[in-house]
């Protein structure tokens, strides 16, 4: 059985960092696309960052880039949204998805596989 598991979420202030870690299990880690989606109050959920489906690439959302990434560590199948200089419009439920790349003709990503429970990031102003 696939599952995820988000944890890290919390309450910073604009500026600071968080760490978000999605634990993985019942499937090939290795070969996996994860990606970090998220959905804040009254907005569709967006994507993060995922894999880019045509270079394989990692594909940052403009809102994100330069200030957010998604380290990963194989040995304990978990990947990672490492979010510095956080921004009060950063906050929303932040989930982890499998299957997770960025397709060009959607100009979004899109996961295809199972998904984390989500879990809350609140940055103050």
């Amino acid at each position: 059985e696939v599952q995820l598991q988000a944890s890290g979420g919390g309450l910073v202030q604009a500026g600071g960092s968080l760490r978000l870690s999605c634990a993985a299990s019942g499937f090939t880690f290795d070969d996996a696309a994860i990606g970090w989606f998220r959905q804040a109050p009254g907005k569709e959920r967006e994507g993060v960052s995922c894999i880019s489906s045509s270079n394989g690439s990692t594909y940052y959302a403009d809102s994100v880039k330069g200030r957010f990434t998604i380290p990963s560590d194989n040995a304990k199948n978990t990947v990672y949204l490492q979010m510095n200089s956080l921004k009060p419009e950063d906050t929303a439920v932040y989930y982890c998805a499998e299957d997770a790349n960025y397709y060009s003709h959607f100009g979004k990503c899109v996961a295809f596989g199972s998904w984390g429970q989500g879990t809350q990031v609140t940055v103050s102003s």
